[in-house]
């Protein structure tokens, strides 16, 4: 799995709803209170375990934060690219 350069890194995010955070993809979700945000988690997770790719997820009563990127190669590929895309159909 290759890392993405700037340049198809800037352009993968124009169509999504991820901000670029420390060489990772980053989303912050708020839901409608702590179990909103524990289902939207379970339906992220749903996502995940389907794509064999697993973001940092963080919740703080009924916001979630989520970060994309491969850890094995240490950044941002297709499949972080991919997964954060799913993640945006889910809203």
């Amino acid at each position: 799995m290759a890392l993405l350069d700037e340049g198809a890194l800037a352009s993968a995010l124009e169509g999504l709803a991820w901000e670029l955070e420390d060489g990772q993809l980053v989303k912050v979700v708020r839901r409608s209170g702590f179990s909103g945000a524990l289902a939207y988690v379970g339906e992220v997770a749903g996502l995940a375990e389907r794509a064999g790719h697993h973001p940092d997820i963080e919740i703080h009563w009924d916001t979630v934060t989520l970060r994309l990127s491969t850890h094995s190669v240490g950044g941002i590929t297709c499949a972080d690219i991919a997964l954060a895309a799913g993640i945006d159909g889910l809203l």
